[in-house]
């Protein structure tokens, strides 16, 4: 079974609101980027990637949780974020039974998320491109 598949029999098998958010969430990200790929990590945890890890979703008593990796790092205008916040790099939205998901936000971070990352792999790519813009900042 492709992490799809799997991902598909663990949103059928959440039978209440939170099946539905799951649903909601991950329409969404595949939305914002025609690239991202899913995969299936840590013994059951959907994951969305592109160029690295964007977001890993859980469904928890009471609440789906949607963890961006890097999302200290991204831009949230909308304030999504509602869980993690004192984290050096992972933020989250906890999203709880009635709340309203504004898609056109989310769509936004994930654009952001993949923006990060393939920013973050540029710089890997390109020795002394950190030096560089470490004293370009200087001057």
């Amino acid at each position: 079974m492709n992490p799809s598949e799997r991902i598909d029999q663990l949103i059928a098998g959440i039978t209440d609101w939170r099946g539905k958010t799951f649903a909601t969430l991950r329409k969404s990200i595949l939305e914002a980027d025609r690239e991202i790929i899913e995969e299936w990590k840590w013994m059951g945890s959907p994951v969305w990637s592109r160029d690295g890890i964007i977001a890993v979703a859980n469904a928890h008593k009471g609440k789906v949780k949607l963890t961006f990796a890097y999302g200290a790092s991204l831009p949230d205008p909308d304030k999504l974020f509602n869980a993690g916040l004192e984290g050096n790099a992972r933020r989250a939205i906890d999203f709880f039974e009635g709340d309203k998901i504004n898609e056109r936000a989310l769509k936004n971070l994930v654009r952001a998320a993949v923006d990060y990352n393939q920013l973050k792999l540029k710089k890997k790519a390109a020795p002394g491109t950190r030096a560089k813009a470490h004293s370009s900042k200087e001057t």
